[in-house]
């Protein structure tokens, strides 16, 4: 289980250093595609993997389209010694990500954002969505 946020930075290459806690997890083998908002999202190759099957499982038309969105952009990345990762041109850009990002833990993915729009999103979700999910927890 992925949690925690890390202050990180990309390199000019597009590497960014994975936290070690999250590098033990992930193993050597990642995938890294697209995320469901403005970020990109690494996967480990178990989980990425499940993904696959839980995608084709669903009717042909919703199945096709998230492969579009997430199985077509992947990429098998290998985690070098020094836990780094690279992510491809084509997510970065999509993905709007500039020098300084943030590494989110999401629980069974890992996912990489512009440290910008990254608390442009949590602010909206604080605005939106947050009370209503607090109320169904009875929190």
């Amino acid at each position: 289980m992925f949690s925690g946020t890390s202050n990180q930075t990309i390199d000019t290459k597009g590497r960014i250093i994975l936290p070690a806690k999250f590098r033990e997890e992930l193993c050597d083998t990642v995938y890294v595609t697209s995320g469901f908002e403005n970020c990109v999202q690494i996967l480990s190759k178990e989980q990425f993997d499940r993904l696959r099957e839980q995608i084709r499982a669903l009717p042909a038309d919703k199945a096709l389209s998230l492969q579009y969105i997430l199985i077509s952009p992947a990429t098998e990345v290998a985690v070098s010694s020094q836990g780094r990762v690279m992510i491809a041109q084509k997510l970065r850009e999509d993905a709007k990500l500039s020098k300084d990002i943030v590494v989110v833990g999401m629980d069974t993915r890992v996912e990489v954002w512009d440290k910008e729009e990254f608390e442009k999103f949590i602010e909206k979700q604080k605005q939106e969505s947050v009370k209503e999910a607090l109320e169904l927890l009875r929190l």
